[in-house]
Formats: C-alpha cells, sequence, structure tokens
C-alpha cells in the first residue's frame, strides 16, 4: 500500500487528534448537540440577485463585517500566528506569481489517515469538522435572501433544526481577512459540490463587491484537509495569474453561459462566465463538478470578479506523488498546489524557496498538477456531456502572455495520462497521511 505522509493544515484551534480524550465532556462551546442551545450569532442575509453580475454594487458592509469580526478574534489571540508578519512579495516575470513566506502553518501536524484517491467519501463524525469548532471562531450567520435589500440581525440564534451556513476564522491564514464558509453546518456535508451551496458561495462573492476578494474550493484528492464542506476566502489585493491568463472560447450554453479553456498557464483549467442569471452559471458549474466528482477526478475552483467567473481546474498532483512520479526538487517544497497555489498564490514553507523564487519554479511546480493534454480532452468532454454541449469555439480572448512555457513542463507529452478514476490496483489503495 502507498502512503504519503502529509502535514495538514490547522483551520481550527480545536481541531486535534482523534485520539484525543473526550470522556470528560466537551467544554469547549462547540457547535454540538451539548452546547448549540442558546448560541447566538449576527445574521447576514443579501440580497436578491437576478442577472449575474447584474443590478446595483452592493453596498460594503458585508466586508466591514467580515474585516471587523475577523480583526477581532485577531486582538483576542485566536489565530495560531501573525500572518500579517509573513513575508509575501511578486516574483519578477510575465506571469506576476506572488510568493509569500509562511514557515508557522504547517508546524502543527495531525496524523490521520485521509485516501488520496477517492473524490467522494462519506462524512465521518469521529474524525475532526466543523461542529467541533469554538463558538468564538465563528463571525456570522450567512445565507441568500429573497427580498430586494439587505437584512442584517445583530444577535440571531443558531436554528439548529434549520441548519445555518456560518463564516469562521481560519486559523491557520494564508491572508488577511481568511475565512471559511460553511454552508448548513449542523447537516454535516461531505466535502462535495453541490446546486445549492455553489451558489451560496457565489453570492457571498457577489455580495462583497469586491474583485480583489475571492472564494475557493478544494476536492478531496485536490488537498482538502477536512471532509467537511466548506469553502475558504481572503483578500488579495492584486490579481490572480490565473485571472490574468488568456483563454479560448470553447461553447456557449443554452442559458447564455461562456466556457473557455486557459491558454499559456502551467495547470490546464476552464473558465465558466456569463449566462441570464447567477443562478444559470452556479448550475452549470455545478453540474460540471457533480460530473467530476462522479468521475473521481479530483479538482479546484476559485471564484473571482465577484462571483462572475468561476475557473474550474481538475489536477492529478496527489495521484503522480501517490505513484511517485513527482520530480525530487518539487517534493522537496513541501508545498502541496490547492486551489490558492494554482492560482498563482505561492504559499512557501521554507525561505530557502522563497529566496530562491522564480517564475519558472512556480511553473515547474504547478504544471506537476495538471492533466495531460489528451487527459483534459477526456474531461472537457465528460464536463460536455454532462451540461449538454459540445466543443465549438475558437475565439481567442485575454492578454496573451509573450513567454508562453518558462520550463517547457506542462506541454510536454507525458507517458502515463493522469486525472480519470483510478481502478484497481496499487494505486487504489493510496493514503494520505495528515
Amino acid at each position: 500500500m502507498l502512503k504519503i505522509k502529509r502535514v495538514p493544515t490547522v483551520v481550527s484551534n480545536y481541531q486535534k487528534d482523534e485520539a484525543s480524550d473526550e470522556s470528560v465532556g466537551c467544554g469547549r462551546n462547540c457547535l454540538g448537540a451539548c452546547c448549540i442551545n442558546g448560541a447566538r450569532l449576527p445574521l447576514y442575509a443579501c440580497k436578491k440577485l437576478d442577472k449575474s453580475g447584474a443590478g446595483e454594487k452592493p453596498v460594503a458592509f458585508l466586508e466591514s463585517l467580515v474585516l471587523g469580526e475577523w480583526e477581532d478574534r485577531f486582538q483576542r489571540g485566536l489565530f495560531r500566528y501573525d500572518v500579517t508578519a509573513c513575508e509575501t512579495k511578486v516574483i519578477p516575470g510575465k506571469y506576476g506569481f506572488v510568493a509569500q513566506l509562511n514557515e508557522g502553518r504547517h508546524l502543527k501536524k495531525r496524523p490521520t489517515e485521509f485516501r488520496v484517491d477517492k473524490v467522494l467519501q462519506s462524512f465521518d463524525g469521529n474524525k475532526f469538522n466543523f461542529t467541533k469548532v469554538g463558538q468564538e471562531e465563528l463571525l456570522f450567520q450567512f445565507e441568500a435572501g429573497e427580498d430586494s435589500e439587505v437584512q442584517f440581525f445583530p444577535c440571531m440564534p443558531l436554528d439548529a433544526e434549520n441548519s445555518p451556513s456560518v463564516v469562521a476564522i481560519n486559523v491557520s491564514p494564508i491572508e488577511y481577512g481568511h475565512v471559511l464558509l460553511i454552508p448548513r453546518v449542523l447537516d454535516c456535508l461531505p466535502q462535495r459540490i453541490d446546486h445549492k451551496s455553489l451558489l451560496l458561495a457565489l453570492h457571498m462573492a457577489a455580495e462583497a463587491a469586491n474583485p480583489y476578494f475571492r472564494l475557493g474550493y478544494n476536492s478531496l484528492g485536490a488537498f482538502a484537509t477536512i471532509n467537511h464542506l466548506h469553502f475558504q476566502a481572503y483578500y488579495l489585493a492584486m490579481p490572480f495569474p490565473l485571472e490574468k491568463a488568456p483563454s479560448k472560447k470553447m461553447v456557449t450554453t443554452a442559458s447564455g453561459v461562456k466556457i473557455s479553456e486557459l491558454l499559456s498557464y502551467p495547470v490546464r483549467s476552464l473558465l465558466f462566465e456569463g449566462g441570464s442569471s447567477m443562478q444559470d452559471l452556479s448550475d452549470t458549474v455545478s453540474d460540471a463538478c457533480v460530473c467530476l466528482q462522479n468521475n473521481n477526478i479530483p479538482f479546484n475552483i476559485l471564484i473571482a470578479d465577484c462571483g462572475r467567473q468561476i475557473f474550474l481546474m481538475p489536477q492529478c498532483y496527489a495521484e503522480k506523488q501517490a505513484l511517485g512520479e513527482v520530480s525530487p526538487e518539487v517534493l522537496e517544497t513541501q508545498v502541496n498546489p490547492a486551489v490558492w497555489e494554482i492560482s498563482g498564490h505561492m504559499v512557501l514553507k521554507r525561505k530557502e524557496d522563497y529566496e530562491g523564487a522564480s517564475e519558472e519554479n512556480a511553473w515547474r511546480l504547478l504544471a506537476e498538477a495538471s492533466l495531460s493534454e489528451e487527459r483534459f480532452k477526456e474531461v472537457n468532454a465528460l464536463i460536455f456531456e454532462a451540461i449538454g454541449c459540445s466543443y465549438q469555439g475558437e475565439e481567442l480572448e485575454g492578454t496573451v502572455i509573450g513567454q508562453d512555457n518558462p520550463s517547457g513542463s506542462v506541454n510536454q507529452k507525458s507517458n502515463r495520462t493522469h486525472g480519470g478514476p483510478i481502478t484497481n490496483g496499487t494505486a487504489s489503495e493510496c493514503l494520505v497521511l495528515q
């Protein structure tokens, strides 16, 4: 059996070894039945949005709420380190990859077995999940309202009968304002995309009304570390390289959603945008994600441009890692290419990697996660079949970046096709120790 020893990201102060003794009772003011009675949080109900990115720009109250509550938790010492003290720089080159030195993010180890070969796994209440976080880590409840105006209630009970969606801090932040959106937290949903939850994430992006506020998602097998449905979000006051990549239009759906393929980027990816409504855009991407999940293909999602753009990145890094096919130089960095790294925000754990950061090194690392050209075409065919479309596009859009391939990695043909369903054999027994 192949095993990968992986250092997990600690996202809550109550994330701990499963072997810890809990026989003495909770005492943690958590979200379990033991503590939730009488719990209260602010409630933010966003206004109903009829068009994809249309209508008045929302008031920046959500941004003030997120950052105000996040700063309060920062002052109360709830984070594991001061992310504002982490060194950050833009790597010279045409792409503008962003490098951050974050040596404190991987120091806490939580060794549990986590399968890398299955995108769909059942929720396990015995392992860490977000019902075990302390209520002090929660910022507010968030829901999509049905009214034309935003509604805010400073102190609302947590209704256990109607599982609330909540926003919580990530105690191991990547950037200022790094939070988690946890849809219907008490329903204990596993980490898999569903139509309702993705739409909620788009509502949050639209309501934030700030192009520098993005939401990200990691599937199981694509470096999600907790099998409890959640999105991540934070502010980064510069464009991600992924957002700047040129694209080629492939197809426009009957509902007006345009699907494009990114060009000149180390990880082969799709871009979804447009549609007659936010619901149409969300449903199209959800259908694509459900297709990937059902075919056991790991993926990451970046929600950008206030919810008007969604990048979908199928990947195969964990599979290649388990099979010993990732270059030793890349493995030594200990960087797992999840949504933020693939988007171009490189969170580096070693000072030597930060000091020697280059566009070529960033490209080389991310290219290890990309599907081969052949496999990417196969995956696209599955997606287009799932959403009822066929490939048509030939249009070139975006700003073409002159240097197509700094390392030569992404366009090289591989002897193995990665990123498909893993069948019976050695690879099917791969585990990640985290």
